[in-house]
């Protein structure tokens, strides 16, 4: 398609949409493979969701990884030996901003910028209209390739609960700091580890904490044999051995927390996303957390349960996760199914648009910043080979579409939006390689 007056051609450069960690990844690994671009970010300063300063970052005051150090770094940029295993959100930003300053990853990106639509204009390309934050006149400039990082956990999946309630109701992206539970009546509202965690604050900040869950989960302890439990995991072990391995784990550690009121596991571990919390048997233990069902409707000053009983709250913390939002695309770009979700090779291409990719669209039992790394990598190598050698492009992407999804993502999952993008990381990053070495086959 020629140019137009309206229309700024970037020629083979290759649009980033979002400065959090996937997409400082793939600004990093995009110019390493020979390309320009530009990034595109509607905040004023990198992190996504790990900068607490962005209005839709889920942080509060008491976040850090759940996922150990040494598992959740880059593999070119290490975080410090004297870090904690365990980095609260202020390390984890502060690494992040390290690791754009390193690679001088921000002299590609446009602040306060957001992307208002991207279009296939044919043979690859896409137009992507942008607009200051603030507002005022849109720009479109026209690019090689689109690489999309902007983060599946800014956008709060609320559940529908009938009734209605004298209290206050709020999302976990709204709770911040544990000031908002002081001597209140607090009823949290899911089993994740954003649940688990906030359970853990009210257990010492609120009068009375009640933690409601659909299902019982495993509930993996920071460390076992005084190293953190994702080291010892995290070995390449038939799933059968590794499952054993937890089950052991937890036996010699928390124990049998159905004691406590908690519902017994309806699934084996890593069939879920792993929660990781010592603290939560503690408290179950001291008596400052009850666990109770499914909320199933509210009635005034009331919270009715699955089993009938009530309770009656003042705070309602529904930690129930987020859904992924691509509102600068059409759902068939991404080919998104009706429920949101959409259906990636990978979790990574678009099946029917080899110019289009997801970066960080993953969850694994490690950390996020490594498959988001190996991912951009593939993305760069895969948009260098279309230009290198358009034939040996078509014949991988022909081979790849045909890979069955069980060949890199979670066998058995519980069927929740929750595990929509669950991987078994050593089978995902195994897919991976596999998918590089058929781009440097000869």
């Amino acid at each position: 398609m020629p140019d137009t007056p309206d229309i700024a051609d970037r020629r083979d450069a290759v649009c980033v949409i979002g400065a959090g960690a996937s997409g400082l990844a793939a600004i990093k690994n995009l110019r390493e493979a020979g390309f320009e671009v530009d990034c595109y970010e509607r905040e004023t300063s990198v992190g996504g969701a790990w900068n607490w300063r962005h209005d839709r970052s889920p942080v509060y005051a008491g976040t850090h990884l759940v996922t150990s150090r040494p598992l959740t770094e880059f593999p070119d940029f290490p975080m410090p030996d004297t870090w904690p295993d365990y980095p609260d959100h202020k390390l984890v930003l502060s690494y992040l901003e390290r690791y754009s300053a390193h690679f001088g990853l921000e002299d590609d990106v446009w602040f306060g910028t957001e992307v208002v639509s991207v279009e296939p204009v044919g043979d690859g390309r896409w137009d992507v209209t942008t607009q200051s934050t603030g507002g005022g006149s849109s720009r479109v400039q026209r690019y090689a390739g689109v690489v999309v990082a902007n983060g599946h956990n800014w956008s709060p999946a609320r559940p529908e609960i009938p009734g209605d309630f004298r209290g206050q109701v709020i999302h976990s992206a709204q709770y911040k700091d544990p000031a908002q539970l002081r001597g209140r009546k607090v009823l949290v509202i899911g089993g994740g580890n954003t649940g688990c965690d906030i359970a853990v604050e009210a257990a010492q900040q609120a009068s009375t904490v009640w933690h409601s869950t659909r299902r019982g989960y495993w509930h993996a302890p920071e460390y076992v044999l005084g190293r953190p439990f994702d080291q010892i995991t995290a070995r390449r072990l038939p799933l059968r051995v590794r499952q054993w391995f937890y089950r052991r784990a937890v036996t010699l550690t928390s124990g049998d927390l159905t004691r406590h009121g908690l519902p017994a596991p309806d699934h084996q571990p890593y069939e879920s996303h792993p929660v990781v919390n010592s603290r939560l048997p503690y408290y179950l233990g001291l008596g400052r957390i009850t666990p109770v069902p499914d909320v199933t409707a509210f009635d005034g000053a009331s919270a009715v349960l699955a089993d009938g009983r009530r309770v009656e709250p003042e705070l309602v913390i529904t930690a129930t996760g987020y859904r992924p939002r691509f509102d600068f695309l059409a759902p068939e770009l991404l080919d998104i199914a009706e429920d949101g979700r959409p259906d990636l090779h990978l979790h990574a291409f678009a099946r029917r648009h080899p110019t289009l990719a997801v970066v960080g669209l993953v969850q694994a039992g490690f950390g996020l910043f490594p498959l988001a790394h190996w991912q951009s990598v593939a993305v760069a190598r895969w948009l260098r080979l279309r230009v290198t050698d358009p034939e040996r492009a078509t014949a991988v992407q022909r081979k790849e579409s045909t890979r069955p999804v069980a060949s890199w993502s979670r066998r058995r999952v519980v069927p929740t939006p929750r595990h929509w993008f669950e991987v078994d990381h050593v089978e995902y990053l195994r897919a991976v390689e596999g998918l590089l070495r058929e781009m440097e086959a000869a």
